[in-house]
């Protein structure tokens, strides 16, 4: 029988993503107090998400030792400003005019346990977001289609790419919320979980 594989978030977006990598996890969400500024980090966006993902994960490996654990923290990033989610509309409107035109960075910080007691696996990937020019205009038809209140930088980049988006560098699921290739080459190479075959080229 295989191990139990247990996703540390509630992210429906993270759920899909996994979905897409094995056919049974189940969800327990961490508790853990995630910190929200660069300074809590050293000004290292890398270490920024690292310690986050880290933090959740342990929070959950720690009541589940003998599952897999994988957690995960994805936030935008502008000029090592760090965008987390907008805490109103008018905060999202804001957001999204400083990206309008110019391109950021997307960091994803993953954490995998593999429920043997083994000394945890944490990486980073990076990917890089060219954001269209915006006018009002546009942001009032994308809020239509996205909630920017629940989204890192105000977006999300599985809807209305067509008004927001003009190019990524690197890893589309990674923007989603979980980089799909890097995480199903470590559950089969390293884990040796059986994994679903791959339908996209992310």
């Amino acid at each position: 029988m295989g191990r139990d594989i247990i996703l540390a978030s509630g992210s429906p977006r993270r759920r899909e993503i996994l979905g897409r990598i094995v056919s049974a996890f189940r969800v327990e969400r961490s508790d853990a107090d995630e910190i929200d500024t660069l300074a809590e980090s050293e000004g290292s966006p890398e270490k920024f998400v690292s310690i986050n993902a880290e933090m959740k994960g342990v929070d959950v490996s720690n009541r589940f030792s003998d599952a897999v654990v994988l957690a995960a923290d994805t936030t935008v990033f502008l000029d090592d400003q760090v965008l987390n989610k907008p805490k109103s509309m008018e905060a999202a409107h804001a957001m999204i005019r400083l990206l309008s035109g110019r391109e950021h960075q997307v960091l994803t910080g993953v954490f995998i346990s593999n429920g043997r007691g083994d000394e945890p696996e944490i990486f980073v990937e990076t990917s890089t977001v060219h954001f269209n020019p915006l006018k009002d205009t546009d942001i009032e038809r994308y809020f239509t289609l996205v909630d920017p209140l629940d989204k890192a930088g105000a977006y999300g980049i599985q809807a209305g790419t067509d008004i927001i988006l003009k190019q990524i560098e690197g890893s589309f699921s990674n923007v989603m919320g979980l980089p799909e290739a890097r995480v199903r080459r470590y559950f089969a190479e390293i884990l040796g979980i059986a994994i679903l075959p791959r339908n996209n080229d992310d």
